[in-house]
């Protein structure tokens, strides 16, 4: 493999329903920070069936070039047929690096595009930025530059990885939806668009779809939420959970929660915020009885303002809490209730 063919920032632009999602935005703006520290440009790739008229959108979000794969075959998000383009365009135009999005389609088509091209996948990275490789130089050893450095969390959260693919191109991984910053768009830029169609035979590892159901979703998707309360085990109870839900109404916030919770029942995982639910970034969050495990830290440290309620004086919380205040939640947060609703009623 001669490494230096490879040029170049892409990232897989996911889109349902001919609605590009956002994580293909977040994917863009953090291309832009890589490829100016490598002095190339950034790629979308954007895969699908009567979907170039989506890419200006791309454009407005710091895409340089589109590359537009269309093909009736792609209309609905099927393993074989995207796994097959994406690769094909990756042989094709070798990009340094690809970026694709930790949802449910990118995790199912990364792996696979990754072994179709024989390179490496790190998966649910929190940090990715251009630097040295190793991070230290060992003697004896060359030392390589401007290789991409993908940090995620191990071992169940315990401790952080940072990964390299040094020797082959191109260096992929996929990212957490909520982990990195969309730019402010590009107001009316326009698209510099490329199509590209590999072919698509059907054969007997291309899935019929018979039907998609929709689902309805009950709950509100706390990623888009700017005030976030939310509860931990030490709330007690589900029933308990009013008195924060109280809180949030009275903010015009939402309720979310820590794993303890849903693994206990009492709320459901759309509502769960951290390593293996989703990541936030509120205007504010509350984390009333929640102790601060570093899973959970993962996915709302980057909150604007952070505001702790615990009872134990040494929980993990208070270290990246903005405010905190030891004392019994059941006393607390009703009194802090009652003392907004009075605020806001004097204001009006």
């Amino acid at each position: 493999m001669n490494l230096e063919e490879y040029k170049g920032v892409y990232v897989f632009a996911q889109q349902v329903d001919n609605e590009i999602s956002s994580i293909a935005f977040e994917l863009l703006g953090k291309a832009k920070d890589l490829a100016k520290d490598l002095s190339t440009d950034v790629t979308a790739v954007l895969i699908g069936s009567g979907v170039k008229g989506l890419a200006d959108q791309l454009a407005e979000y710091g895409a340089d070039k589109v590359i537009v794969v269309d093909d009736p075959e792609l209309k609905d998000y099927r393993t074989e047929p995207y796994a097959h383009a994406l690769a094909s365009v990756i042989n094709k135009y070798k990009p340094e690096i690809m970026l694709v999005g930790a949802t449910a389609i990118g995790r199912d088509l990364g792996p696979r595009v990754s072994a179709r091209v024989a390179t490496g996948l790190t998966a649910d990275c929190t940090v990715l930025e251009i630097g040295d490789f190793p991070l230290q130089a060992v003697p004896g050893q060359e030392q390589l530059h401007n290789q991409l450095l993908m940090t995620r969390p191990a071992f169940g959260g315990n401790t952080i990885a940072t990964i390299a693919c040094p020797y082959n191109r191109p260096q992929m991984a996929t990212v957490r939806a909520g982990v990195m910053q969309k730019i402010d768009p590009i107001k009316g830029a326009k698209a510099n668009v490329e199509e590209y169609n590999p072919g698509f035979t059907p054969d007997n590892k291309y899935v019929e779809i018979m039907d998609i159901v929709k689902s309805v979703a009950e709950t509100v998707d706390i990623m888009d939420a700017k005030i976030l309360v939310s509860g931990g085990r030490g709330v007690g109870s589900p029933e308990n959970f009013k008195i924060l839900e109280d809180l949030a109404e009275v903010l015009g916030g939402t309720v979310s929660c820590s794993r303890a919770v849903v693994d206990s029942g009492w709320k459901p995982k759309d509502l769960q915020v951290g390593q293996t639910g989703k990541t936030v970034r509120p205007n504010v969050y509350f984390a009333i009885g929640i102790s601060g495990a570093i899973q959970h830290v993962a996915g709302m440290e980057e909150s604007d303002i952070i505001i702790a309620i615990n009872k134990d004086a040494d929980a993990p919380i208070f270290d990246v809490a903005d405010y905190g205040v030891v004392g019994d939640l059941n006393k607390i947060v009703p009194k802090l209730t009652e003392a907004l609703k009075a605020e806001i009623a004097a204001a009006k």
